[in-house]
């Protein structure tokens, strides 16, 4: 079996949130004097958590699975579970060795080990749903459900709910970024002549009504599920992954709370703007299973326009601030400015895919030419 996979992309992304877990925050680097590889021969650390052990062994099997099942995907059977091995653990040498400039961070053979590990335990699991016949299913599922041009859609559809796993302020409303952009530009730009070109607000704006949160809120919702809409064959395969997206829309934003403010506050969003959001999301996107692709990602752009006018236009919340400092003091802080950068460009990063999409359809066929006897 040789075909595109969606497995490349997210392999390359997961490598990509190993390095900033195991470098962050990227500051102080300096030179010790010891040999960089000097932690493969130390003694084995005495002081070492639950937490660590497990981040370490979980945290490089997914990297090992997607690369093993990527290249099953693409011909490389014999080489899969081999390579799905060494490529994570160099990986794995590569930033522990690196770890030696950084006065945050500690070099150790444990952490190499288990990352390894956890590597070969990855690979070895794709590799056995291979021998059972799991991919071969995988694969024709994606067929009977997705059109074949389905992979970029599916790898932002992958990373929506990660993305909201980041404290924000409005439920659901990725892509906030102007006040952060504003302030960052005027940084930027000053003491130079074009600090007077940067658009600053004069005047703080007014926050966004109840009934306007609960519209962007169902714009929110509306963007990724006609994204989905717009790759699936059937209208039953839609009214199946409407029910799915917003049982997985309501897991992420209860998970960010419960890791912002505890596990007894996973439901504190749900107020009666969230509420009036989601019940408008769901029942107009009951209403769209029919209509064709092209009109979904139209839609879906235009979701994405308005939603992010309003979100840009409206200031954070007084309790956003304090959502930020919980999360960022908490023992996930290795991964917020990640998750953060996800939740700001993932927007951005759907409406390219739209407008490629438009753009791709858009394109007459040229007329064959004929040939002459």
């Amino acid at each position: 079996m040789n075909t595109r996979s969606s497995a490349w992309p997210l392999a390359l992304l997961f490598a990509g949130v190993v390095v900033y877990a195991s470098l962050y925050p990227f500051t102080g680097w300096r030179v010790q004097g010891v040999s960089p590889l000097a932690f493969l021969t130390a003694p084995i650390p005495q002081y070492w958590t639950g937490f660590d052990v497990v981040s370490n062994l979980v945290g490089y099997a997914p990297l090992g699975f997607l690369l093993s099942l990527a290249m099953l995907r693409s011909g490389w059977g014999r080489w899969s579970w081999w390579l799905a091995f060494i490529l994570p653990t160099l990986l794995s040498l590569g930033v522990e060795t690196l770890q030696n400039y950084l006065p945050m961070r500690v070099p150790s053979n444990v952490d190499f080990a288990l990352n390894s590990t956890g590597a070969a335990l990855g690979g070895a699991c794709a590799w056995a749903l291979e021998r059972v016949g799991a991919l071969r299913r995988w694969s024709q599922f994606r067929a009977d459900w997705f059109e074949p041009s389905a992979h970029g859609s599916l790898v932002l559809l992958a990373l929506w709910p990660f993305a909201l796993l980041y404290p924000l302020s409005v439920p659901f409303g990725l892509g906030h970024v102007w006040d952060r952009l504003e302030s960052g530009l005027v940084v930027l730009m000053d003491d130079t002549p074009f600090l007077t070109w940067v658009p600053v607000r004069l005047e703080v704006p007014d926050p966004l009504s109840p009934m306007a949160e609960a519209f962007c809120i169902a714009l929110c919702l509306l963007s990724p599920l006609l994204m989905g809409f717009s790759e699936m064959r059937s209208m039953l395969r839609r009214a199946l992954f409407h029910f799915m997206f917003f049982l997985c829309a309501a897991g992420a934003a209860g998970l960010s709370a419960a890791l912002t403010y505890g596990p007894s506050h996973a439901w504190a969003w749900l107020n009666p703007q969230t509420i009036l959001g989601l019940g408008v999301a769901v029942l107009v996107g009951l209403s769209m299973v029919g209509l064709s692709r092209r009109l979904c990602t139209v839609l879906m752009l235009l979701s994405l326009a308005v939603s992010l006018t309003l979100l840009n236009l409206a200031p954070d919340s007084p309790y956003f601030a304090q959502s930020l400092e919980v999360w960022e003091q908490g023992r996930f802080i290795r991964f917020h400015g990640l998750s953060q950068w996800l939740g700001w460009l993932w927007p951005f990063a759907a409406l390219i895919f739209g407008l490629r999409v438009m753009a791709r359809v858009s394109v007459p066929l040229e007329p064959a030419t004929k040939i002459p006897p």
